[in-house]
Formats: structure tokens, sequence, C-alpha cells
């Protein structure tokens, strides 16, 4: 990645504003090359504060700043702000969406005929340098282009491309995923409570336990059922617990949430934007 490009950031809230202090951290770029709009002022400060990087309150100023331009407002926000910046949006420009449910044929129809696009669904540990994003190409943007979102994207956790139809189910899985695990720390948080921990060591144990489980997963490449069988002793503790996680289908419910959030966001999808 060209440390000298110039990226723009329509929308300095907390997901903008992760990405620009990670691609500062990673030394993908300096805060020098990046600028934030926004109109709220307490959003501008915040992000100045945590980037070193400058803001404006005008989209215009932004465009003739900046080649590469991230969507990063809210979807109810999205279709006003690219309005507003279409006449400025040139052949040159690059812009990486993460408004949620704006499709790339929305953003393709609003834009000039030409206009490179590309999508992505980042996630909520992206504002700890953790997270897991899908993002796909529009009909104009070239390999180059997707190198350069990967670089970007990467800065804050792994990304990786997918085809648009299948931002639905990235949505469902590491879009919503987060809160799963969540609810997952705190059934075992409580679960420690119950067989005796003070909380406060329960938190700290659960917590720990699915970060470190999380770890060992991306780090040996191992089948996740080879890591269970890992820690499953014959006639053990372990087996005796999943045994009960089986009998109450703790497994079927996960894969019917992660189907449910998919058709729900496909349903989103589907709304006149």
């Amino acid at each position: 990645m060209n440390k000298d490009i110039k990226i723009g950031f329509i929308g300095a809230g907390k997901m903008a504003t992760a990405l620009a202090r990670g691609l500062c951290q990673s030394h993908r770029t300096e805060p020098s090359n990046i600028l934030a709009s926004d109109p709220l002022e307490a959003a501008r400060i915040t992000f100045a504060k945590e980037t070193n990087a400058k803001t404006t309150v005008s989209n215009t100023d932004l465009l003739q700043f900046a080649k590469v331009i991230i969507l990063a407002v809210k979807p109810q926000n999205a279709i006003e702000a690219l309005n507003e910046i279409k006449k400025h949006f040139t052949k040159d420009h690059l812009i990486i969406s993460i408004a949620a449910g704006i499709t790339i044929s929305t953003i393709e129809k609003i834009l000039p005929k030409g206009s490179r696009v590309i999508r992505a669904m980042p996630n909520a540990p992206a504002i700890v340098g953790c997270g897991a994003c899908g993002f796909s190409l529009g009909k104009n943007a070239s390999s180059e282009d997707s190198k350069l979102a990967l670089e970007l994207l990467s800065s804050v956790g792994i990304a990786m491309e997918v085809k648009e139809q299948l931002l639905d189910a990235v949505t469902g899985l590491s879009g919503s995923g987060p809160a799963y695990i969540y609810l997952v720390i705190e059934a075992l948080i409580d679960g420690g409570v119950y067989a005796g921990l003070p909380r406060d060591i329960a938190t700290k144990l659960a917590t720990a336990t699915v970060m470190g489980s999380a770890m060992m997963a991306l780090e040996t490449n191992l089948h996740t059922a080879q890591l269970k069988d890992m820690v499953t002793s014959p006639g053990g503790t372990t087996i005796e617990g999943i045994y009960e996680l089986e009998k109450a289908a703790v497994r079927a419910a996960f894969i019917a949430a992660v189907k449910a959030a998919t058709e729900k966001s496909k349903i989103f999808g589907k709304k006149p934007n």
C-alpha cells in the first residue's frame, strides 16, 4: 500500500475512528494523509483526538483531499451523503462503503457512470483491532482496488473478498456473531458463579478462556473438532459438560441464529434505499 495515498472518511464515528487508528498504528499511512468529515462536532473532536488526523464539516473538501473515500455513515444517511458527493466524484476516486444494507448497485446508480465501488461488512471488534470483515467489488473496481481494500480493512483484523450475495451471510456470522459470543461469555460467567466462584474471578476466567480458545483456533489452523478433542478426556469433566450442551441443542441453536440473522439481512437489503 502506498503510504502517500490520501484517505477520506465520510463520517467520523466509532468504526471510522477504529479504521483510521488501525491504519496509522500499523504504519500503512500517516495521520497527515487522513481526513474525516462529519456534521457533529463531538464526533470530529473524538476522531481527531484518537487519530491525530484532521477533520472537516465539508464532504466536498474531503473529495478534493482524498482519492480513497470510505463511506462510514449510518445506513439512513448514506443516500444523502452519496447524492452530496456525486458531482465531485471522479474516475480517480474509489469508494469503500461500510454502510450496512446499502448495495453496490444502489451506490453505482447514484454516483457517475463507471465509478469504482467496494462494499464491506466489518464488525464491532474492529474497534479493538480484532475485527473480521468481508468485502465485495463493484463491476468497475479493479484487482488493484481489491488489494488496496484488503490492506485498509486488514489494519483492524482480518478481511477477505467474497461475492456480494454472500455479504448477508457475513452479516449473520461475523457481523452479528460478537453478540452471540457475549451471550456465551455471560452464560459462562453465571455458570462459574453458580459453581461457587466470585463474579469478578468468573468474569476474568470466562473472557480469557474465550479469547484463548479463539487464538488457538486461528493460530494452529487445526479443525475445531480436533481442538475440542484435545481437552476432552474419556469419562472426564469436559465430556460431561459437552453432553449437557448437546442435550440442549446448543450447536443447532447457533446455526439457527446465524441463519436467522442472514435472512434478516437479506430483507434489509431488499428495502428501498
